[in-house]
């Protein structure tokens, strides 16, 4: 029996390592796994480490169970969208544009003349600070708070009893088609909505969206579709691939919920692809510097492995990777950092403890899934000849 089917569980921005041009990005000294490890000396991961998680940290030769190495993102950039549309096969050379000043005068005036609404903020921001610094002026005025940071980003903030839900999309909307084009195409417009009161706290509520810009050409999932088979996104992977090349999109509230859905897709039975991201480690913890809620959510991970190889058929292959880094550690700033990322590769069909050493693009994953369903290879070179069993 071959493989037929491949499980894609993205660690959103849980790094290993710094790259290569990491000081170009002011990142080097970063490493997402080890620096977690490190930061939390209880924490025990045995099941990713049976997997071969010591040997993508540490180099380390041991009895693994799963083949491992790390990728090299060749994209500019280092963000959710390049890294996740690298795994699909794009790779792109010129990095979306970001604006540590804030959005330029010709892009806020043309979003609020055609919301009719005035920005509040228009400035890199934490979004947990950036809606304490403005919420009573939002309440009063009813006008969006809009942020970005030192992703692509076009963020629009609003407390729900402010701007209902709808409003709120749909200026996301024009923001998405109508402003952010063009020079100043960023690769997302997300909706933050929240609730609360300064009293109480305020807690960004799970209705996020994201708007993200079409992948330029198609990916490998569009391939794997059109041959027929399914390609079920769970978790953000339906906002980062603005739902193209996707049979079907499964919310989730959170990691846990995320690894939840991802158990009940695996027992059924079917060919193609399952694409998971968990989302947690980044929006969460990475970006707030919380290595303590980092590490546990690695424990999260670990704890449930077990139930997902379980579930794994004998045409499964499961690959456990990331899309870039976010050291909860690294002091320098609050944003992604510029690792190289996790490969860990299991199943009936994949040999054991095969170091696939420092792959030369995350888009062989891409490649590995072109051999598997026989499709056309759009970037990367494949690792399947090196593992197959």
């Amino acid at each position: 029996m071959e493989i037929k089917r491949v499980i894609i569980l993205v660690l959103d921005s849980v790094g290993a390592g710094e790259a290569e041009d990491a000081i170009e990005y002011g990142d080097w000294g970063a490493n997402t796994i080890l620096h977690t490890l490190q930061y939390n000396p209880d924490l025990r991961l045995p099941n990713l480490e049976r997997l071969g998680l010591r040997g993508v940290v540490f180099n380390e030769n041991g009895n693994y169970i799963a083949s491992y190495g790390r990728l090299r993102e060749n994209s500019k950039g280092k963000d959710s969208i390049s890294g996740h549309w690298e795994m699909a096969g794009v790779i792109l050379k010129k990095a979306f544009p970001t604006y540590p000043n804030g959005f330029p005068k010709e892009v806020i005036d043309k979003f609020e003349k055609l919301t009719g609404k005035k920005v509040l903020g228009n400035k890199p921001a934490s979004g947990t600070e950036i809606i304490k610094e403005y919420y009573e002026e939002h309440k009063k005025t009813g006008n969006p708070i809009v942020y970005t940071s030192a992703d692509s980003v076009f963020q629009i903030a609003a407390h729900k009893d402010v701007i209902p839900l709808d409003e709120l999309y749909k200026m996301c909307e024009v923001a998405r088609y109508e402003v952010c084009v063009g020079e100043h195409e960023v690769a997302r417009v997300i909706a933050r909505p929240f609730i609360g009161t300064p009293e109480t706290g305020f807690i960004r509520t799970s209705e996020r969206r994201d708007y993200a810009v079409k992948p330029p050409y198609k990916t490998v999932l569009d391939l794997i579709k059109e041959k027929g088979l399914n390609v079920v996104g769970i978790g953000k992977i339906h906002d980062l691939f603005a739902g193209v090349g996707l049979t079907e999109s499964i919310h989730t509230e959170n990691n846990i919920d995320g690894l939840e859905k991802t158990i009940l897709e695996v027992s059924k039975d079917y060919e193609g692809i399952i694409f998971t991201n968990l989302v947690e480690f980044d929006a969460n913890w990475g970006h707030r510097r919380d290595f303590k809620a980092y590490g546990n959510g690695l424990k999260d991970v670990d704890n449930m492995i077990p139930a997902i190889l379980e579930k794994m058929k004998p045409y499964d292959m499961l690959i456990i990777t990331a899309d870039h880094g976010c050291d909860p550690t690294f002091k320098a700033h609050t944003d992604h950092t510029r690792e190289f990322t996790p490969l860990i590769v299991y199943g009936d069909h994949v040999k054991p403890n095969v170091n696939l050493g420092l792959r030369q693009s995350i888009a062989d994953i891409s490649a590995t899934l072109s051999q598997i369903f026989n499709v056309e290879r759009i970037n990367g070179s494949s690792f399947l000849d090196l593992i197959y069993k």
